[in-house]
């Protein structure tokens, strides 16, 4: 299984960008997946994008839930941002940002 991780910090937020060498992944290598992501501050937000199944969104989603918040990255919108634990962003919450991967 190939799946690489940049990460960029964009001050009030890291951005984890995922690739998938294959562009595809199978469930059977979720867990690995996972694991590979790496640590990151819980003092920020972090944003995720790349291509790939909504499932391994949902599987970073809840590695990185202890962070400030978490948004996913669309093209056409922004930073969505879909789980938080502060007051300073919402759940749906657009975050118009242009990121530079």
């Amino acid at each position: 299984m190939g799946i690489r991780y940049n990460v960029k910090d964009f001050g009030e937020f890291i951005l984890l960008q995922f690739e998938l060498d294959s562009g595809v992944i199978d469930p059977s290598e979720l867990e690995e997946a996972v694991a590979k992501a790496p640590p990151l501050p819980g003092n920020k937000g972090v944003v995720i994008s790349g291509r790939g199944p909504i499932w391994l969104f949902a599987a970073l989603c809840h590695k990185y839930h202890p962070s400030q918040w978490v948004a996913t990255y669309d093209p056409r919108l922004g930073a969505v941002v879909v789980e938080t634990h502060t007051k300073k962003r919402r759940v749906g919450e657009v975050i118009s940002t242009t990121l530079q991967e």
